[in-house]
């Protein structure tokens, strides 16, 4: 059976060239890199020389930047660090944060006695900016603000140049989860002065279970595991090496074809926009996802006319895999959180399904989903 993979957001194909020297490094770089002799030495070496090159890519020293076993350990860490290490006590979120962020909220809320505040979103799930700035005139409390980049659901793209004024404004941190921007998008953070930001490598065609976590310069981070002084104390574990060196190499092939790589999917996009609006004018979409300009390149979120709880069933049975909204919910029963925060009863009870993509897709792949898709409706 034919199979098509449009489930990018939750996870990519890692490039061969990561597997390669992922399986170099298995063969070849097996120290333990927290070890003095020769062979833990190569390991660390190897380690910070690719701390050196992600931290290029973002224009910031390699200090700053911290390995974690994914964007969220990332997340946790630095909130956590925010309260019980920089006396932040307020956090200012939205609620379509992705769970990472916003369970952690409420267990510092709960533990720490935190005031949790939620920015409005609009009716297509945009920040309300006003909103933002009165909830940060309101107390004078030290607030740490966590806004997404990316929305992982529905694409939406966060002004963050604004928010970072808005913040700087009101001395306010600004953390960001940029784990669906990262490695599709440029981020120079000298330019864009975001005080905190997570990654991980299986987002941008890396390996699973390697992210980072970037913390400006003069907020230290104090360790949520403890029993090393790995990664200059504040994360202990013995590091991942391999996956690592792949995060690198994955990071390092998507930056270099960042501009072909984003016009070939934005034009996938498009045109699976254009065979939606053709194969129904009763489809619509979610958030910002279909105005490519104000939404990711490699995610549609679409609301289909129908209530069919068996529809992700049916696409893959037919070979194509898609989300109803992040994977890491896939097995609630409770619907998205995110298209609850902002969407009607009636149409958060519609079939919405979140289609996402990258450059190993193809207008074939587009084209045969399209087949499924009418098939299926015809059904319904």
């Amino acid at each position: 059976m034919k199979t098509i993979f449009l489930d990018n957001a939750s996870t990519t194909p890692m490039y061969s060239e990561v597997i390669s020297v992922m399986q170099q490094s298995m063969q070849d770089n097996f120290g333990n890199p927290s070890s003095i002799h020769q062979f833990g030495r190569k390991a660390k070496s190897s380690i910070e020389n690719a701390r050196k090159n992600i931290a290029k890519h973002f224009n910031i020293p390699s200090s700053q930047l911290v390995f974690t076993a994914g964007g969220t350990e990332a997340d946790n860490l630095i909130l956590i660090n925010a309260v019980t290490n920089l006396a932040v006590t307020r956090i200012i979120t939205t609620k379509i944060e992705h769970h990472a962020v916003l369970h952690t909220a409420v267990y510092l809320q709960k533990e720490n006695n935190v005031e949790v505040l939620y920015v409005n979103v609009d009716e297509f799930g945009a920040v309300d900016l006003k909103h933002l700035e009165e909830l940060l005139v309101s107390s004078p409390e030290k607030t740490l603000v966590s806004l997404m980049m990316v929305n992982n659901e529905i694409g939406n793209i966060l002004p963050v140049e604004e928010v970072c004024e808005i913040c700087k404004k009101h001395n306010a941190l600004f953390h960001s989860d940029t784990v669906q921007a990262i490695g599709h998008y440029k981020i120079d953070l000298q330019k864009t002065p975001i005080d905190f930001i997570t990654a991980s490598a299986h987002k941008f065609h890396g390996p699973k279970g390697v992210g980072f976590m970037y913390f400006k310069k003069g907020l230290g981070v104090k360790p949520m595991l403890h029993g090393g002084e790995q990664e200059k104390g504040a994360r202990s574990s013995t590091e991942n090496v391999h996956a690592i060196l792949g995060m690198d190499k994955a990071l390092e092939i998507g930056v270099s074809n960042l501009e072909a790589d984003s016009t070939y999917i934005t034009d996938l996009k498009k045109y699976f926009i254009s065979e939606l609006k053709n194969l129904s004018d009763k489809i619509t979409f979610n958030g910002l996802s279909s105005d490519v300009s104000k939404s990711s390149y490699t995610i549609l979120n679409v609301r289909f006319p129908v209530e069919n709880k068996m529809f992700l069933f049916n696409l893959d049975l037919a070979g194509i895999a898609v989300s109803g909204g992040s994977a890491c919910q896939s097995g609630s029963n409770k619907g998205s959180h995110v298209l609850q925060a902002f969407l009607s009863d009636e149409d958060a009870k519609k079939t919405s399904v979140r289609f996402s993509f990258s450059k190993f897709t193809t207008k074939q792949e587009i084209d045969f989903c399209i087949i499924k898709l009418k098939s299926i409706l015809k059904r319904d």
